[in-house]
């Protein structure tokens, strides 16, 4: 007898205030509060020029707000509109990320830059826009503000 295949879970939305340092996987509706290009320039790579572009966003919910990073191909992500396939389309992700959009970020991952947590999404994961919350963010408790320090624990 064949085994049936395991339907797709249910995502568990987790809040931003729940993040820690190296944890991934995780699923968040959060708000844009602001999105700036950081780098953007071309560099000689063969015999075609790449761009290579880093973006940063804060974003966040009614529990706080971190920085979203963006880094080169993840500029080009899916963009899932509500309605039928034919509105799924690759669409810039500074194009889709302006202040006040709410967006669900699926199988994001926290990377650490310079002491401090940055949500990041990579190949795996998914930004996707949706209708407007209802939340206001907390713009008080800013997790990219907290400097962690990596501490070796020596086992006797």
């Amino acid at each position: 007898m064949a085994e049936a295949k395991p339907g797709m879970r249910k995502p568990v939305f987790t809040k931003v205030d729940q993040l820690r340092p190296g944890t991934s996987g995780h699923t968040l509706t959060v708000k844009v509060v602001s999105s700036k290009m950081v780098l953007q320039k071309g560099r000689p790579d063969g015999p075609q020029v790449r761009q290579m572009r880093i973006a940063e966003c804060l974003v966040g919910d009614e529990t706080g707000m971190i920085v979203f990073t963006a880094r080169n191909d993840q500029a080009k992500f899916k963009y899932i509109a509500s309605g039928p396939p034919s509105l799924h389309k690759s669409k810039l992700l500074m194009d889709l990320m302006k202040p006040d959009t709410t967006v669900i970020l699926r199988n994001a991952k926290i990377d650490m830059f310079k002491g401090s947590m940055r949500l990041a999404v990579d190949k795996w994961g998914r930004v996707e826009v949706t209708e407007p919350a209802s939340f206001t963010v907390k713009e008080d408790n800013n997790l990219s503000l907290v400097e962690y320090e990596l501490v070796n624990v020596v086992e006797e």
